[in-house]
């Protein structure tokens, strides 16, 4: 059984029922459970290794599960082979064909016996995706003479052009700019609106997971951690790093105990803060405050500090404050940050409400979540 915090929408599309999958000695999926209800963009977040792309794979049934099963619409598809699954998967390799054109390479799945249109039809089909994707003046060029992210986006368009019960996407923004991936996001979220189609989206960026998942699963070693939607994830993480994974910059975690009063008390006593936490006075506990609910001014529990270095951020200014032998970051507005210069004394403030507190990290086990009354 997976651990971790779960939510579920609807009737599954697909479902993973504890499915493991190992090559050699190494454990790609350990049991691995997750739902994807229908017409869903769910997004499924993880590092290098964490096991997504074996994941896509064996929905896709290019990768065949060593135990559990994989559903599709409630059909169980141990047997059924990947051409007759209905999905449209879209690998972070291209896998185009260099010598054909732009064009050629959207119709292709458009040609093929399951899914052949009428050219018109195609023609017309293809032009709305190539629009919605800005690569309508691309489609007489040959692919090999396109830069990465054009094909990339070509690779993308061949897989949503086609009618699929879901689309399977491996991470298909990673080699673009950032100011193209930013404008392909909301592109995305606009072709999910519309089409209403089942969508499984593997990626390593937490923003891009925040931007596009009607839900989102963090998955860790194979295992599904936690799966809910964005407001789930961002202010009830699992643990402290599913907590690091979202937010840039990333949470500050403040070692310390529990107060007899509640409280919290860091390891050098120079931070304390009201909690309300119904744990046992001497708990060792880290407790964490997300840089945009700290403030220079505005109401909430003080903290005071001195400056130890900023860092512009377009409109707003990163601060790092010292309190005592701890370090916090803060987002703060240009025109309340540009006047700091280091050593300046600062006056934080911080919403006991928006801290969140955890167990504290041991070797191999990140602190888990403590519920507080405060919330």
């Amino acid at each position: 059984m997976s651990t971790g915090i779960h939510t579920r929408l609807g009737p599954a599309a697909i479902a993973l029922r504890g499915i493991h999958k190992a090559y050699g000695k190494n454990a790609a999926l350990a049991g691995l459970e997750l739902e994807v209800a229908e017409g869903e963009f769910f997004c499924l977040l993880g590092p290098s290794g964490a096991g997504k792309t074996t994941t896509l794979k064996t929905v896709a049934g290019l990768e065949a599960p060593d135990s559990g099963t994989v559903e599709l619409d409630g059909t169980d598809m141990d047997g059924v082979e990947p051409y007759d699954r209905g999905v449209a998967m879209c690998f972070e390799s291209y896998a185009l064909y260099p010598h054909r054109s732009a064009y050629d390479n959207l119709a292709s799945p458009l040609r093929s016996p399951r899914h052949r249109l009428p050219a018109a039809e195609a023609r017309e089909r293809i032009g709305a995706i190539a629009e919605l994707l800005g690569i309508s003046g691309l489609l007489d060029r040959p692919v090999g003479q396109l830069s990465n992210g054009q094909r990339q986006r070509i690779a993308l368009g061949r897989v949503l052009v086609r009618p699929a019960r879901a689309f399977l996407l491996d991470e298909p923004l990673s080699h673009l700019d950032a100011k193209l991936r930013q404008s392909m996001r909301a592109e995305l979220k606009a072709i999910g609106a519309v089409q209403h189609t089942t969508t499984l989206y593997v990626t390593h960026d937490s923003v891009e997971a925040l931007a596009l998942g009607d839900r989102i699963g963090v998955i860790r070693d194979g295992r599904i951690v936690q799966t809910g939607t964005r407001e789930e994830i961002w202010y009830r993480p699992y643990d402290t790093e599913v907590a690091r994974a979202f937010g840039r910059p990333r949470i500050n975690l403040l070692p310390g105990t529990v107060t007899d009063s509640g409280g919290f008390r860091s390891a050098d006593g120079a931070v304390e803060l009201p909690l309300g936490a119904e744990v046992a006075p001497g708990t060792e506990v880290l407790v964490g405050m997300r840089p945009r609910d700290l403030a220079l001014r505005g109401d909430g529990h003080e903290l005071i500090g001195s400056v130890y270095v900023t860092e512009v951020l377009g409109r707003a200014v990163e601060v790092t404050v010292r309190l005592g032998e701890q370090y916090v970051s803060l987002v703060a507005p240009r025109a309340d940050a540009t006047h700091l210069r280091p050593d300046d004394p600062v006056r934080l403030t911080v919403r006991p409400e928006n801290l969140l507190l955890f167990e504290a990290d041991r070797p191999g086990r990140p602190g888990r979540g403590i519920g507080k009354s405060a919330r």
